[in-house]
């Protein structure tokens, strides 16, 4: 099929979508902008990956509401199925952030995913917005400290977390503050759709895990008529974004620690921390007072209350908690802990995880610093500043919405008051943000009001986008379906493992478009051996 007759009967749909340009009835006789005649040129990404791995380079508007100015580059590659007579279009794929690169991400699903699913589409990947190979940005010099979500909240340091603050949103404005406020979700949107123009598509079907997930309702917000079968996995509230969101990894975190104590108090045995679960939180506690008295000793590194509650979780996997709880109480007490700085009773992936600073994939504790996935990898090149991450990371989470106070008393107030409703981390997340001292928004966030048959999916257990976020999406999106793997744990549910239970139902909806007439409710098999041999519940 001809590329050109279907890439104008676009424009209309697509100026009447941005904000600036002409209507569907004007835009009928305008000239086709530049950027929806594209063609990618593409080629063997690199000799040391796969040939049928393809990448190339789209040039789209920084400012869509005036789409003759400054460009800037996409980066996307492809996989193409195996079986054309099969093939329905093309399946983008976004791992998550934001900041996180999605450009390799077609290697992996095209590893993970049934073939007789992957016949169906062209894999699809891309480096968002100013994202590694996006013409990606920075902000500046920025130290340790300064590239994680911010630290607790004690009114006799709050005065330095205000200036950490301050001092990011003003090293970013001053490095890149000609386009951070174009680095934005809705703008990543219609990057999405210049894609599937480019590609010839009259519709895109869509696999978004974690903030990806936003960037999926946004889309099928803004083109309802592009939008063809969606896969919203782990997912972001509307109504949170992004306050809101860093808020409900303090919330989230008081059941599955709640939880915790149950699971290690039924092995009180193995791991001496007590035998029932209120006697669990109160060893817990008690070695956090213990060590904002004195800090503790741990394999070299000395740890503060704080830094015990400083990555919730932790809590959300029980085995790998109890571990890491038993063995900083071993060093509190100074008993003897194994040679080699492991954690005792770590296997597999858990063997080299170290208490605090575990990346998280939403953004991630102080220590970790933003631009993590449910995932994903890093695709940057030579010239990409080693803060990417957190450069686009703020720009999309101040940048997407006005609804960030701007007056740092009241992230005082609202972190004191959640450190005693929300002990573990509550006062992390409410504490202040770059976002106080960020730009205004050059839009408002996008309203869920339009119909959306998505399929939503989700684990019980989700450390990041909790099981609240993700009840949230599905039914901020009138007509999707959610699919829930109760014990399902981890984040990032479709793929995460050949016997996720979520796989099925997902599976069947890629390959057909049907969506279930009803949510799918389905059971995970207990994620982690555990020495008694019996899983966490």
């Amino acid at each position: 099929m001809k590329r050109l007759p279907r890439l104008l009967a676009t424009a209309g749909l697509l100026a009447a979508a941005l904000p600036g340009l002409a209507t569907p009835s004007s835009a009928s006789a305008a000239p086709t902008p530049a950027y929806l005649r594209q063609t990618p040129d593409w080629h063997r990404c690199s000799p040391d990956r796969p040939a049928a791995y393809e990448c190339a380079t789209l040039k789209v508007p920084l400012d869509y509401q005036r789409p003759e100015g400054r460009t800037l580059d996409l980066a996307i590659s492809r996989m193409k199925s195996e079986n054309p007579a099969e093939r329905r279009g093309v399946l983008l794929i976004n791992p998550g952030g934001p900041g996180t690169s999605g450009l390799s991400r077609p290697i992996r699903t095209h590893a993970e995913m049934p073939k007789d699913v992957r016949d169906r589409y062209d894999l699809v990947g891309l480096d968002p917005r100013r994202v590694g190979r996006s013409s990606p940005i920075g902000c500046g010099d920025l130290s340790e400290a300064e590239v994680g979500v911010g630290g607790a909240y004690r009114p006799e340091t709050f005065a330095s977390e205000v200036s950490w603050a301050r001092g990011i949103a003003d090293k970013c404005r001053a490095k890149s503050g000609d386009v951070i406020p174009y680095i934005t979700t809705r703008n990543t949107a219609r990057d999405m759709d210049v894609i599937r123009a480019a590609l010839g598509e009259r519709k895109v079907s869509y696999l978004g895990y974690s903030y990806g997930t936003y960037l999926g309702a946004v889309y099928s917000q803004m083109f309802p008529e592009r939008t063809d079968r969606f896969v919203l996995d782990s997912g972001v509230d509307p109504g949170r974004v992004w306050r809101g969101m860093i808020q409900a990894w303090g919330t989230g975190a008081e059941p599955a620690f709640e939880r915790w104590t149950r699971w290690v108090a039924e092995r009180s045995d193995t791991y001496g921390l007590g035998a029932t679960p209120e006697a669990v939180s109160a060893t817990f506690w008690a070695l956090v007072a213990r060590a904002d008295r004195d800090p503790i000793n741990h394999y070299g590194e000395r740890m503060t209350g704080d830094d015990i509650r400083a990555d919730p979780s932790l809590f959300f996997d029980p085995h790998a908690a109890s571990v890491v709880i038993k063995g900083i109480k071993a060093s509190a007490d100074k008993a003897p802990q194994p040679p080699g700085g492991t954690d005792p009773g770590m296997s597999g992936k858990d063997a080299d995880r170290k208490w605090p600073g575990m990346p998280s994939p939403l953004g991630g504790v102080r220590g970790a610093g933003p631009g993590g996935d449910a995932g994903g990898t890093s695709e940057g090149t030579d010239v990409t500043p080693a803060n990417n991450a957190t450069a686009v990371y703020w720009a999309v989470v101040c940048g997407d919405t006005d609804s960030w106070p701007r007056d740092p008393e009241q992230y005082a107030r609202d972190a004191a008051r959640d450190k005693v409703k929300h002990p573990l981390y509550g006062d992390f997340a409410s504490n202040i943000k770059p976002c106080a001292f960020w730009q205004r928004p050059l839009e408002p966030a996008t309203p869920m009001k339009t119909r959306a048959g998505v399929l939503t999916v989700q684990n019980e257990w989700d450390p990041m986008t909790p099981l609240s976020s993700g009840q949230g999406l599905h039914q901020a999106l009138r007509g999707s379906r959610m699919v829930l793997a109760l014990g399902g744990q981890g984040h990032g549910v479709y793929l995460s493992h050949p016997t996720a239970c979520a796989n099925t139902p997902v599976n069947a909806y890629l390959s057909t478009g049907r969506l279930p007439t009803k949510d799918v409710t389905c059971h995970n098999p207990p994620p982690t051996p555990d020495p008694e041999g019996a899983g966490a519940r």
